[in-house]
């Protein structure tokens, strides 16, 4: 029994606490469309994603289309549990999911042996959820923005998922903050692991705002950040998709 991950691009994560599996945040078919409509900003899969099996739960941070995306949830069982922020809860339930657990930040839900407990994440503009999980298997949090609650209590995990570049806008700044998170998630958690998330995978964006998208940061230098942390135990993980790696665990 041990904890498998594997990274499906974007926001996408297989989880496999022993025989539990978690789908996260698939982005499996189809084109990713933001209102107003692809003008602004599309992204195509190049390829579509195939999920190693059938999922034990879905468990969603955010009710965005890049989070909670139509075309790739119709093709799932509707009666999957589902774990979701209160915006991915809407989306659920208007696409006939059944078995539904909505989580405010602070709140906590039990699937079998895993213990869920939301935390707060990033601010879309309401806020939305990031994740511990405890499993007999492993224990690890993730949060697709790079955001963290200061009201978050510091303890050893495993694991980390989390974008380590920053994404963002001229004049709006970043919406997504790995690169200034990652020292504080090192700090606060002092993981045996990081896997980078969010940026990855076999994607294509265009339309207005893809032209003007900015990042800051890099894999080389989350690498050199991660290798000065304090225990000089982690390691960082840049995931091929598709790709199932074992994290070491405590």
């Amino acid at each position: 029994m041990m904890l498998r991950t594997t990274y499906l691009g974007a926001n996408g994560w297989w989880l496999a606490f022993g025989d539990l599996t978690v789908l996260v945040d698939p982005w499996l078919t189809g084109d990713l469309v933001f209102p107003p409509g692809p003008w602004l900003l599309r992204g195509r899969l190049l390829e579509p994603c195939p999920l190693p099996g059938p999922p034990d739960l879905l468990l969603l941070t955010q009710g965005l289309p890049d989070h909670c995306h139509p075309p790739s949830l119709q093709l799932l069982d509707r009666r999957l549990p589902v774990v979701g922020s209160t915006s991915a809860v809407t989306q659920v339930r208007r696409l006939g999911f059944t078995a539904v657990t909505a989580l405010r930040p602070g709140e906590v839900h039990r699937h079998r042996d895993l213990e869920i407990t939301a935390t707060a994440g990033a601010a879309v503009p309401v806020v939305e959820n990031g994740y511990l999980l405890d499993h007999p298997c492993g224990h690890l949090y993730l949060e697709p923005h790079g955001f963290l609650a200061e009201d978050l209590p510091a303890r050893r995990l495993d694991a980390v998922i989390t974008p380590v570049v920053d994404l963002g806008l001229p004049l709006a700044g970043a919406f997504v903050k790995g690169r200034q998170v990652l020292p504080r998630l090192l700090e606060r958690f002092d993981p045996l692991t990081v896997l980078a998330s969010t940026a990855g995978g076999e994607v294509q964006f265009d339309g207005l705002l893809s032209r003007v998208f900015r990042q800051e940061g890099s894999v080389q230098e989350a690498a050199a950040t991660v290798a000065a942390c304090r225990s000089g135990e982690c390691r960082l993980l840049d995931p091929v998709p598709g790709t199932a790696y074992t994290p070491a665990t405590r």
